[in-house]
């Protein structure tokens, strides 16, 4: 039995939630620019983290793992825009930015420990 990824799950948990609020966004607040930015960061995180699983080289891990990293990197910013411009309430925008930084710290953590482990 394969042991549980962590970070694996709560990114595709994150891109659930994400996707959720596109559409969200996007039918109730007819809000269809930051929404769809959030979209293609928020769900990318977990498309690359699931690509290093099946990486070719340790440097091939690192490099998905860093583009997973920038983009929850993006999608922080995208969601904090969309609280600051009104389209996000406070427990809403708590909620999921809460989501966005616990998979980043995991990531930095991932990324950190392979850098030093390569060493």
């Amino acid at each position: 039995m394969k042991d549980k990824n962590i970070v694996e799950e709560k990114s595709f948990d994150f891109a659930v939630r994400v996707v959720k609020l596109y559409k969200y966004l996007t039918t109730v607040k007819q809000e269809f620019v930051m929404s769809k930015q959030l979209l293609r960061s928020g769900t990318s995180i977990g498309a690359n983290i699931s690509e290093a699983q099946q990486a070719q080289s340790q440097m091939d891990f690192l490099s998905k793992m860093s583009i997973s990293l920038k983009e929850s990197y993006e999608s922080d910013y995208w969601i904090r825009l969309l609280y600051h411009t009104d389209y996000l309430n406070e427990e809403e925008y708590e909620s999921i930015i809460s989501d966005c930084r616990t998979i980043t710290k995991l990531l930095v953590s991932i990324i950190k420990s392979t850098k030093t482990n390569n060493q």
